[in-house]
Parts: structure tokens; C-alpha cells; sequence
């Protein structure tokens, strides 16, 4: 039988951060895949408080998954061998390979990069023999000099492995001009050589009035220009991490189901969130002052990576009276992961795992204590409501775990859910907590707000009455991937993007 054939590797790199390397990642996994194409996303090293998990249990940047997902495929953690999730602004836990190795300061994980290249070359590797074509996303700027000796992920990788190089630049901001042709004056020959092409991304207005500015970037380049990409609000996709939230992306649109989610210091998973911005009625906020909280129907605490800080913050800004408040006035909870933890009695982290040792109350609504002890909890599950549960749903429930820590029940156990499997393996095991008065529920299960049945169960009670029908939130995920994908192709050359593999590669 003939093999079908084997393609140059494609890396989308950046002028700097947050110009939109993961989206382009994402639509052109889906524009191949819809063209019969085995395409696999791929990012050595990824720095994100968003991460999932794939069916062995292992850690990766959300941002893969949902590129993954948009090519079809399951996610692997070959797609991201090196999660840096942030602990302070010094420090970061390194997740190598899926699993946690340790918490490391810059210089430290600097030094200690050289060691991890073999890793990330048989990660890729074993992408590139399983698929026709790696779609490769940079990190931050691709230009970064004084880091590019010890550089994993960007341009150093793409000479490497011999990628074909995109490099993608942000209009939005400004200076694309200096940005693009900033970029291209810093790389060495042999790595201009490589760039195939240049995309400017969200741009806003009449795109006849930038022609000129194409005709200049490419002339002065020397390099192709492969189109412009008009800024959308019409897909809603995954996000990777919390830039969005800083510069207030994600902002609402009017529904009759207010629900407010606490921004959280070091803030993460917070695309828990994504099927419910997706529900046609509810009116989604992110809220950081007290007064924030009036008429929501429901109060959301997403993860965090550092409890006890994002503990500190909610102090810091009177938020912990309000949500105290909130709730004493018949307002309704609902805590995910770290702030589950946040909702507990008392909250210690004896050996400094999230980052310095202490412990604190918490906010004193649910009866459970939590402790940051033992190994970190990565796995996929399915679950059912447990009875007690106030917006219970017939039928099995998908959800994922990851947090360090442990929490137990202080008195009566009131479970919110009750765990069936643990990666495939059948359990029967409580999980979650609900208050004595049913108006706060805390789960570490991520993505459980995915499922259609629990979601639509979910508006009803935060409501007291009749909700928005939740719809199909996966169906909807796959139009959004087709959407960005035909967004591609509308706004860029991609006739050239496919090149043949050489023998070497």
C-alpha cells in the first residue's frame, strides 16, 4: 500500500507575546485536517496556568489540547513536553513529560534547559513519525537574543528540525512594522531563509488601506506576505492563558442568568468557563471588587496555582466579606479546584508546594480542610451527581483533575459528585462538597461544566426557575474550529504551506 506523504514541519512563530501564535496553531490543524491531512500540533515548552489532561493521566498546556482537538486528534504529551506554570513572579513548577519535576527559579530552570533538548527532539520525533505534518508553535517573541543559546522553542528548534517558519505579528498593538521587519533583522541568514511567510494578525478596519503596508513589509523583508487577518468576535475559542483576562477580552454580553467568576491571583483553568460563555442567556463577568457581586444569580472561584495568594487577594480587596456577604443574603457558590480549597475552613501548605509555607482560614463556607501535601493529582474521570447535590443531572459526567493537595470533610460528608472511573479504571469514591443549606457546592473536577445536562441543571438553580437550554457544548466547540478555519482561509495564501518532508528529516 502506498504511504501517504510526509510534509516539512510548519512553525508558527511570533513577533512577541500574545499575537496570536496559538490561534493560527489551532485554525491550521483544522484547515489541513478538513483537507485530508494527519496533522499533530506541537510546543516544546509552553509557560500557561491553563492546562488539561491527556487519557494517561499527564499534564499539558490547554492551548495543545484545543489544537489537538481541533485536528482530530487525542492529546498526547509529545504535543507539549515542557509546562512551566507560574508560582510567583521568580518561580515556576516545571511539568516534564506530563508530571511534575520541581519548582524551579529562572536561572535555575535556564541552567537546566540544555539537559531537556533530547527531550523535546524525541517528543517531536516520535509527532513527525506518526503524522504527516507537525504544526510547531513558538513562544513570546522568536527574536529573543540573549536567550536564544539555551532556546527550546523557537527559531533554534525550527533549524533543527528543518521547519518551514510563519512568522505572525500583532497590528492591534502597533509597531507592526517594527515588529516584523525588528524580527527578521535579528535572525541569522540561515534562519531568515526559513521563513516562509508573514501573517499580520487582527487588524481592525478597511484592510485596502494596509496594502501599501503589505507591499512595504514584504519588499523591505524580503520575504512573502501571506495575508491580514481581520480581528473576530464571532469564534469563541479556548484561551491559553490569563492575557486575555489583563486586557478584558473576555467580556459579556447581556443574558438572564448573571453569572460572576472571582479573578484569582495566579489564575488558572479558567476556560471551566468556556461552555458557559457559550450559552446563548447567560451574561458571563469577571469581577475583582466587591461591589462587582450585585444581582449575579451565581458566583464562580476558579482554579488557582497558589491558593494561599489568591486567599490573600480576595482579603486585600474585601472580597472575601462580600462573597461572605453574598452568600448570607441566599446568593449561590460554586467552587472549582483551588477554589474549592478557598471556600474550606482552614487552608495549609505546611512545606511551601504552592510557595511559602503557611496557613490560613478560609472563607468558611463549606465544612472541609484542605492541606498541600502528598503527590500532584492529574487523571481523567467520569463521575455522577451525588444525590445532595442541588443541580443534580441523570447519567455519566467527564471531568479532569489536577491540583496539588488534599481536602476532607469536617463532620457530615455532603459529596457533590460520586467518582465511577479514574483513568478507565471503575471506582466508587466520593468527591466534592455541598453546604448544610445547599447554596455552595466546591469539586476539583475541571471541565465538568462541559457536560450539557449538568450545565443546563446548573443555570436552573443558580436562576430559581427556568434557564437558557445549555445546547450541545461540543458540537459547538467543533463549529468554532471549522469558523477559525474558514477565517484562515477567507484572509491567507495557505497554497504554498505544504512542502515535502526531505529525506533527511
Amino acid at each position: 500500500m502506498k504511504q501517504p506523504p510526509s510534509y516539512r514541519p510548519i512553525m508558527v512563530a511570533g513577533t512577541g507575546s500574545h499575537v496570536g501564535k496559538s490561534v493560527v496553531t489551532m485554525g491550521l490543524c483544522r484547515w489541513l485536517k478538513r483537507r485530508g491531512v494527519d496533522v499533530a500540533p506541537f510546543k516544546a515548552q509552553n509557560m500557561a496556568l491553563n492546562s488539561g489532561i491527556t487519557p494517561e493521566g499527564l499534564e499539558i498546556g490547554r492551548a495543545q489540547v484545543a489544537q489537538a482537538q481541533a485536528a482530530g486528534l487525542e492529546p498526547s504529551v509529545d504535543m507539549n513536553p515542557i509546562l512551566l506554570k507560574p508560582g510567583g513572579q521568580t518561580n515556576s513548577q516545571v511539568v516534564l513529560m506530563g508530571k511534575p519535576m520541581g519548582n524551579f527559579a529562572g536561572a535555575d530552570y535556564y541552567a537546566l534547559k540544555p539537559k531537556l533538548l533530547k527531550t523535546v527532539l524525541d517528543a517531536f520525533d516520535r509527532l513527525s513519525a506518526a503524522h504527516q505534518v507537525v504544526v510547531m508553535e513558538g513562544a513570546g517573541s522568536c527574536a529573543e537574543v540573549n536567550l536564544k543559546k539555551n532556546d527550546l522553542v523557537n527559531l533554534p528548534l525550527a533549524q533543527r528540525v528543518g521547519a518551514k517558519v510563519l512568522l505572525v505579528a500583532d497590528i492591534d498593538t502597533g509597531g507592526v512594522f517594527a515588529q516584523v521587519l525588528g524580527t527578521l533583522s535579528l535572525m541569522t541568514p540561515a534562519e531568515r531563509a526559513s521563513v516562509g511567510g508573514v501573517i499580520v494578525n487582527k487588524f481592525r478596519g478597511d484592510p485596502a488601506l494596509f496594502s501599501e503596508g503589505m507591499d512595504y513589509i514584504a519588499e523591505q523583508g524580503q520575504v512573502p506576505v501571506l495575508g491580514l487577518l481581520p480581528r473576530f468576535e464571532h469564534i469563541l475559542l479556548p484561551q491559553e492563558d490569563g492575557v486575555a483576562l489583563e486586557r478584558g477580552e473576555l467580556a459579556g454580553r447581556a443574558g438572564s442568568v448573571r453569572v460572576g467568576g472571582a479573578r484569582l491571583s495566579h489564575i488558572s483553568n479558567y476556560t471551566d468557563f468556556d461552555a458557559l460563555a457559550a450559552t446563548e442567556g447567560v451574561e458571563l463577568s469577571w469581577l475583582e471588587r466587591p461591589e462587582e457581586l450585585a444581582g449575579l444569580d451565581l458566583l464562580v472561584l476558579p482554579g488557582t496555582k497558589n491558593t494561599l495568594a489568591a486567599l490573600a487577594k480576595l482579603r486585600a480587596s474585601g472580597l472575601d466579606q462580600a462573597i461572605r456577604a453574598f452568600h448570607s443574603l441566599g446568593g449561590k457558590v460554586l467552587g472549582l479546584c483551588g477554589g474549592y480549597q478557598l471556600l474550606g475552613q482552614s487552608i495549609a501548605d505546611p512545606d511551601g508546594v504552592e510557595g511559602r509555607p503557611g496557613s490560613e482560614p478560609g472563607l468558611g463556607l463549606l465544612a472541609i480542610a484542605t492541606t498541600m501535601a502528598g503527590d500532584k493529582t492529574t487523571t481523567r474521570v467520569k463521575a455522577r451527581s451525588a444525590p445532595g447535590l442541588p443541580f443534580a443531572a441523570p447519567g455519566e459526567l467527564k471531568g479532569y483533575e489536577i491540583h496539588m493537595g488534599l481536602s476532607r470533610p469536617l463532620g457530615t460528608d455532603r459529596p457533590a459528585f460520586r467518582l465511577a472511573s479514574v483513568l478507565g479504571k471503575t471506582v466508587e469514591q466520593d468527591e466534592g462538597q455541598v453546604s448544610p443549606d445547599g447554596r455552595v457546592v466546591g469539586t476539583y473536577l475541571h471541565g465538568i461544566l462541559d457536560n450539557d445536562a449538568l450545565r443546563a441543571a446548573l443555570l436552573a438553580w443558580a436562576r430559581g426557575r427556568d434557564a437558557p437550554l445549555s445546547g450541545d457544548y461540543a458540537a459547538f466547540r467543533e463549529r468554532q474550529f471549522d469558523l477559525l478555519a474558514d477565517h484562515l482561509e477567507a484572509h491567507l495564501d495557505l497554497s504554498g504551506l505544504l512542502e515535502p518532508r526531505a529525506p533527511s528529516e
